[in-house]
Formats: C-alpha cells, structure tokens, sequence
C-alpha cells in the first residue's frame, strides 16, 4: 500500500491499515526514540504513546511535506513529553555537574560511527543527549530547541557544546580517538 492509501485507510479507523502503517514505519521510530531514551523499556514506551498520537491525529495530516517527517516530529515530540514528565530526568544537566571541555579543532561528530555514538549517548546526561539529538540528527536550530524546550537560545548551544565536549571525552577514555 502506499502512503495515501495506508493515510485514507488510518482515517477511517481500519484496523488493516493501522497495523500496515506501524509495520512500516515502527523500526525507523524505534530508531528515533532509543536516540531520546536512556533505554529500550522507555523507549517502547514512546513508541507506543507516539503510535497512539499518529493515529489519533491523522485526520490533521495535510499531505503538505513528507508524511514521514511529519510521523517523526510527533515521535520527537512524544519523546519529550516523556521527558519533561519523568522527574528522575534532569532535561538540563547542572553546568558544574560536567566538565569537560573540547580542544579546539577536534570534531566528535566525525570520529565515531552511529552505532557507537548512539552507546556512548545513551550514557550521558538527558539533557546533554536531548540538545545533542535535536541538532546533530533531527537538524533543529538552537532557537528551535529553545523554542520547544523552553530554554534559552544561549543554554542550547552550551548544552550542545558540553554534549560534544562529553562525548569527546568518553571516546577518548575508551581510546576511540
């Protein structure tokens, strides 16, 4: 089926089309929520709070843009509401909590691969991963992020520098640079 089609068939409540429509697109958001999560168990979780929010808002979609960034933005969205409402998150890491520092010159981003960066992002702070994520990978602006985290332009791009800084460090301690 195509997306139109899995789209009108969602519209209409059919069950078939629903189930085809997770189908094919659960993994890509399985993805997008273990980037946002600290575990797999979360990350589910989202998957299935964000399922529930497609299908509850699929009458919304205008077929304006592609129906997959329109499903990942609810994802992103649905990862930070979870988030934001989980008090053993700190969303914004203490800036005396971490110090690491990057010398100039050096590029976490390139150095790693995805599969490594995803382990070692999974290991530090929330809010450090969550700015990191909404830049590096989701492509938001920092007056986005800011925007939609409800921080300051300046703290997102602290947050991300500290993130790149974080990561920096750890794969040096692992001696992966």
């Amino acid at each position: 089926m195509t997306d139109e089609e899995l789209i009108e068939g969602c519209k209409a409540r059919n069950p078939l089309s629903q189930r085809q429509l997770y189908d094919k697109y659960s993994r890509k958001m399985m993805g997008v929520c273990m980037r946002y999560m600290n575990n797999r168990d979360e990350a589910e979780d989202v998957l299935q709070d964000g399922f529930v929010k497609v299908f509850e808002k699929i009458n919304s979609f205008q077929s304006q843009g592609s129906f997959e960034g329109w499903i990942r933005r609810i994802f992103v969205n649905t990862a930070l509401d979870s988030i934001r409402r989980n008090k053993e998150h700190n969303l914004l890491a203490d800036i005396d909590q971490v110090g690491y520092s990057l010398d100039s010159g050096q590029s976490v981003e390139s150095a790693i691969n995805a599969e490594e960066l995803l382990n070692i992002l999974n290991s530090i702070p929330t809010g450090y991963k969550v700015v990191f994520n909404m830049f590096v990978i989701e492509g938001y602006s920092h007056k986005e992020i800011a925007d939609e985290l409800g921080v300051s332009e300046s703290t997102s791009k602290t947050q991300f520098l500290r993130a790149k800084a974080y990561l920096l460090k750890v794969m040096q301690k692992q001696k992966m640079i």
